[in-house]
């Protein structure tokens, strides 16, 4: 949490701020920037620091297995069939020439950032290997890219409607196919993103 009286993105006073880590964003309609147009990000780390979340529903024209192609890690036995076809997703504008997974069980690799509970996001090469060798962790998410926010930016999107939260639910990020990620959490609220007006107004 922020301390009272500590300033905001653009320079307002934020009272106090709660940690949206393991909560989804949803982009408002009237998102105008491109790269979060109509998505749905998971916030991994959210402190006073800034955020870091990872977007969930772009997958991108890449398959699982030509990314392993590209590193130099083997696809093997039933990993191949099984992880090769999945999806690499969009994470985010913030370098999108590394690659993160988002996994659950959490486990032990060399550089894992621990999100909730048994759920991490990692992005060292160990992660990839066991993959490609064990198909373990089975729970992946895939991601070149991330999306980012300084201290106080995503605080002060909210406040301008860019977003809606929910919490996040763990069925969504690894159980659901990405086409159906943005409407289940919409869901979670009640309501239908169809629904939304164009413009949001202040509550």
């Amino acid at each position: 949490m922020t301390d009272p009286g500590a300033t905001d993105y653009n320079g307002a006073v934020i009272e106090e701020t709660v940690s949206l880590t393991h909560h989804f964003l949803i982009a408002m309609p009237a998102m105008a920037d491109p790269s979060f147009s109509r998505s749905l990000a998971y916030i991994c780390e959210h402190n006073e620091q800034g955020a870091l979340g990872i977007i969930i529903n772009r997958p991108l024209d890449m398959a699982l297995a030509t990314l392993f192609e590209r590193v130099n890690i083997p696809l093997e036995g039933h990993a191949a069939a099984e992880l090769g076809a999945l999806p690499v997703y969009f994470g985010g504008p913030v370098q999108t020439d590394r690659g993160f997974v988002l996994h659950r069980p959490m486990g032990h690799w060399q550089s894992t950032l621990e999100v909730h509970e048994d759920i991490g996001l990692s992005s060292s090469r160990d992660i990839l290997e066991s993959m490609g060798a064990t198909g373990e962790p089975a729970d992946i998410l895939v991601t070149l890219g991330y999306a980012g926010w300084s201290a106080g930016q995503l605080e002060w999107e909210l406040t301008q409607n860019a977003w809606l939260t929910v919490a996040a639910d763990a069925h969504i990020l690894f159980g659901l196919p990405p086409e159906e990620r943005l409407a289940a959490a919409m869901q979670i609220l009640g309501v239908d993103y169809t629904n939304l007006s164009e413009v949001a107004g202040h509550a």
